[in-house]
């Protein structure tokens, strides 16, 4: 519909600034012809749309203009506040707070007085089950710490169980699967790093601040093979039926078979790490690893190992 093609290019023009005919026409699939009647629809309409001619112009929206409460509907509203009350399960801040009676002073007499009217059928909550307070505790000191810039000195676990003291430079926090990490430079390192939160053992924000270092682009903070230092490699994995509920919890629906008997095979690409053989072991008598075979003799002299040391107990 044309008017929510309108809406829809106010929002991005007060987003993203100056914005081409042509940029818009290819978003939004029309012509560039009606590009153009559709900003004159918005003059016409109140908002104070701007020309510019040339290379770099396009059309943008004079500075200082908000968008009015009417343009918003109850839904938009409600994942707004849905999203905010989800930051707030883990940042007690009173920011996020104050952002949140803010937002919510959006909606009108109306739709406070029925809240059952309401919702979204979304609820953000990024705080884990049975998790005590002692993370949400650990993640206000380091958004204190990238706040005030302000060097942190921790104990950190790495992955193979040996602890070392780091005086670090806290960047920017990162919550990824309800998992949080924090990416700062490491002055032990002399690089930035990407830190786990749950093998931050203790941590004391110094009273020393630092000058930021141009930090480097993670690009969404996704995975990068060079965090690493194992390469991937092709597996095939077998698992029995009753544990089926868990292999749709861990792998990705396009690497699990069901096979004629009912048990489950997973295929696909995995770096054999600590993580990993863990991961497989957890699962007892119910798996079996098909390919590659070393993978598979691991495992056998991890079971060996876990069977002498209860082998020494004295009963």
């Amino acid at each position: 519909m044309k008017i929510d093609r309108l809406l829809a290019m106010t929002v991005l023009l007060l987003n993203r600034g100056r914005v081409s005919a042509k940029e818009l026409a290819e978003r939004f699939e029309v012509s560039k012809k009606t590009i153009y009647r559709d900003m004159d629809t918005l003059s016409q309409s109140g908002i104070p749309i701007v020309a510019h001619q040339g290379t770099a112009g396009g059309f943008e929206i004079m500075e200082q203009y908000t968008i009015a409460r009417q343009y918003l509907t109850l839904n938009e509203i409600e994942a707004v506040v849905a999203a905010v009350r989800g930051i707030n399960t883990v940042m007690d801040d009173h920011v996020f707070a104050s952002l949140l009676e803010k937002v919510k002073t959006q909606l009108n007499q109306v739709d406070r007085e029925h809240p059952e009217q309401q919702g979204t059928g979304i609820v953000f909550d990024f705080n884990p089950w049975g998790q005590g307070t002692a993370a949400r505790e650990k993640v206000n000191m380091l958004r204190q710490a990238v706040e005030s810039s302000s060097l942190v000195e921790i104990g950190y676990l790495n992955m193979n169980g040996k602890e070392s003291q780091r005086v670090i430079e806290p960047v920017v926090l990162i919550l990824k699967s309800n998992i949080w990490y924090l990416h700062a430079y490491c002055t032990l390192r002399h690089n930035f790093r990407v830190f786990r939160l749950s093998r931050i053992q203790h941590l004391r924000i110094m009273g020393q601040h630092f000058v930021r270092r141009p930090a480097p682009s993670l690009d969404g903070y996704v995975w990068d093979e060079q965090w690493s230092q194992f390469t991937k490699e092709e597996v095939v994995i077998t698992f029995q039926p009753k544990v089926r509920y868990r292999i749709v919890d861990t792998f990705h629906p396009e690497q699990i078979t069901i096979l004629e008997d009912g048990s489950i095979q997973v295929k696909g690409q995995y770096v054999a790490d600590e993580w990993f053989y863990g991961m497989l072991l957890s699962y007892g008598e119910s798996v079996k690893v098909e390919e590659p075979n070393y993978i598979a003799e691991e495992l056998v002299n991890r079971a060996q190992k876990i069977i002498e040391r209860y082998c020494k107990v004295d009963r």
